[in-house]
């Protein structure tokens, strides 16, 4: 049991993972901070912010209140998504298959398809190019 376990932490992937949750983490603290001090003031110069200081579309329910549906937040998590998936792409996804690839033609073999070995002959097509060699041979 503590064999597997042990091969599976000398693996080398359960290291990539913690690198890339730790750097992920940090960057993303980095995309917040841009987007709420960049981004979020440039929304709030279009959408009115309220006493809390959330800021989106002020609706009027039925009793005649006014509510803010806060589309400030919704902007800036979507930016901060994309922000950190195109990094983690571009830095880590992108050139690790650039280099994946470029180990396997190193090799000789191409990265994604194997050869494919010709398909073996049925006992009934040996049988038949016997046949047609031993009467080659005879010269019949």
């Amino acid at each position: 049991m503590f064999k597997g376990f042990k091969d599976f932490l000398l693996r080398g992937n359960v290291i990539d993972l913690a690198v890339a949750v730790v750097i992920g983490t940090a960057f993303t603290a980095i995309v917040t901070a841009v987007v709420n001090s960049i981004i979020n003031p440039l929304i709030s110069l279009f959408l009115k912010a309220d006493a809390a200081g959330d800021f989106g579309i002020p609706v009027t329910n039925i009793y005649g209140e006014e509510v803010l549906f806060p589309i400030g937040d919704l902007i800036s998590a979507i930016i901060t998504f994309l922000a950190v998936a195109a990094v983690v792409y571009f830095v880590f996804v992108l050139p690790m298959n650039t280099f994946k690839a470029r180990v396997e033609a190193r090799k000789g073999t191409p990265a994604e398809e194997p050869e494919e070995e010709p398909a073996a002959a049925s006992e009934a097509e040996l049988l038949v190019e016997i046949r047609d060699l031993l009467k080659a041979q005879r010269g019949v």
